[in-house]
């Protein structure tokens, strides 16, 4: 074998071994990844079925109720709709009523969040970029429906 060849050789195996460790990674962060969604678009099936993601919005006031072993149960609203999760664990000291939160989790077959995770807001003004949008649409879609609904 000229000393060409083997080069030639020597590239293309090194391109083959490059190739297969890009499809690994690839595979890997695409089975890691979390996408975030509003209580409106998981009750619209926008949502993955069988696949963790993020849901977020504002704590519904008065929905927060602890169970036993560590175990409660909460609204997420996006002001529009509500989706119910619930999660066992101890939640983030900032964790209230009326304030932001991301949980990450799967949804049950009962149509109530199970979360594995659950992120509160870090500060007095802070809102998750994710969030403040999900909220100003959710404000956005109700005013838009009041407006269209026939006046009495």
């Amino acid at each position: 074998m000229k000393a060409r060849h083997k080069r030639l050789a020597f590239l293309f195996v090194g391109l083959g071994i490059l190739a297969a460790a890009a499809v690994l990674v690839f595979q890997a962060l695409g089975n890691n990844m979390s996408y975030f969604f509003t209580p409106t678009e998981v009750l619209a099936g926008k949502a993955p079925k069988n696949h963790v993601f993020r849901l977020g919005g504002l704590v519904k006031p008065g929905s927060l109720q602890r169970g036993q072993k560590l175990t409660a149960t909460f609204v997420i609203t996006d002001n529009h709709r509500d989706v119910t999760v619930r999660y066992t664990g101890i939640l983030p000291d900032l964790f209230a009523e009326g304030q932001g939160a991301i949980a990450q989790g799967r949804m049950n077959a009962d149509g109530v969040f199970i979360a594995d995770e659950v992120l509160a807001k870090h500060d007095e003004n802070y809102m998750p970029p994710e969030v403040a949008e999900a909220l100003k649409k959710g404000h956005e879609l109700g005013k838009t429906r009041r407006q269209e609904a026939p006046q009495p």
